[in-house]
């Protein structure tokens, strides 16, 4: 989220948001109140939805499908003012996307698609591929984008990198070695800064965005595999899968200042998930979403079908939403959620 898009949001928040929760297992995308609860809708989505990205204005929302044991090759769009499926867009020969940022003219996302070592621009209302960006790398997995729109980073799962991107001339910049299993990836709000997170090397590297060198190199937890930064600019949050907690960096000072466990542990069955027993007993807190003020955080915890809730002055835990199986990818929509369904709906109400 760009600083004058998160002004904005913030300046005109309604009393309740929008949380979109994906569900891997279930091949749906949990629509709840950002004030916590049960979900008020699930809308369905092609199999294996990983990441989901929101437009600017908070009307549409694209879920990339991809896939099982099958790679997907579709992306699924949420049309949030009607709460309906808008949309299935076909990528054709591109295939497992998976990281997705939607760009500032509201009608394009850029998605990373893992089997063609490519990123691609898709126009979501033409429902379309219109230019395709080679990696040249291994499981080309999350992406980022500068404020101003113009440099795509992309990391790298397989070849531990992150490729740089020009994004109006097509060409790679720079191929920037990291540390093994890089994955997780933010760009702070200034444009300075590229903050990835190396899973199998448990550390995390600061890139000069400008420069397009490795700046730092940090000690985190175990395995870190997702980063987010927040609005502000202040503080980077690094889930770490393994050790079942998140990490919170102080940006500028480029140091840790607090560890906050997810005091959760993964439910009966995990070993058929996609981490399988990897991890024992960890929740395996995946995916993190930013508020727009930046006082609040939600962490999808995967295996164990709960998003936690945290409060980003206090550093801690302060709730909990029950999710559908393996939680990931969520964003967030400054458009009320639709109202709970009635009691006499029954338990598949809003299906």
């Amino acid at each position: 989220m760009t600083p004058v898009l998160a002004l904005v949001l913030a300046l005109s928040l309604p009393a309740e948001g929008t949380l979109i929760v994906l569900d891997k297992s279930d091949a749906t995308a949990s629509i709840h109140s950002d004030a916590g609860g049960p979900a008020r809708l699930k809308l369905p989505t092609g199999r294996g939805p990983h990441e989901v990205a929101v437009s600017p204005d908070g009307r549409t929302a694209v879920v990339c499908d991809y896939g099982e044991q099958q790679g997907g090759s579709t992306l699924t769009v949420l049309d949030l003012a009607t709460w309906q499926v808008a949309r299935t867009i076909d990528l054709g020969e591109y295939r497992r996307p998976h990281g997705i940022v939607y760009q500032a003219d509201g009608r394009h996302v850029i998605v990373t698609c893992e089997t063609n070592q490519a990123l691609i621009r898709v126009d979501v209302e033409g429902a379309k591929v219109v230019r395709a960006f080679a990696t040249e790398a291994q499981a080309s997995h999350m992406v980022a984008v500068t404020p101003d729109g113009a440099r795509a980073f992309v990391a790298n799962i397989g070849s531990g990198s992150v490729t740089a991107i020009d994004l109006r001339e097509g060409a790679i910049l720079a191929q920037i070695e990291t540390g093994a299993g890089a994955e997780g990836i933010a760009v702070t709000p200034d444009g300075r800064e590229v903050w990835v997170g190396n899973r199998a090397a448990d550390t995390l590297s600061v890139i000069d965005a400008e420069w397009l060198e490795v700046r730092a190199t940090l000690e985190c937890a175990t395995f870190p595999i997702r980063v987010e930064i927040t609005p502000d600019g202040k503080r980077a949050l690094v889930s770490n899968a393994e050790s079942g907690d998140v990490a919170v960096f102080d940006v500028a000072e480029r140091k840790p200042v607090a560890r906050i466990a997810m005091a959760l542990e993964a439910v009966e069955g995990s070993e058929q998930r996609l981490f399988g027993e990897q991890f024992g007993a960890s929740p395996v807190p995946v995916g993190i979403e930013v508020a727009a003020d930046g006082r609040r955080a939600w962490v999808a915890n995967t295996n164990a079908d709960l998003v936690t809730v945290l409060d980003l002055e206090a550093l801690r835990v302060v709730g909990r939403i029950q999710t559908g199986r393996q939680p990931d990818g969520m964003a967030w929509s400054p458009l009320a959620p639709p109202p709970p369904p009635k009691a006499t709906d029954g338990p598949d109400a809003g299906r």
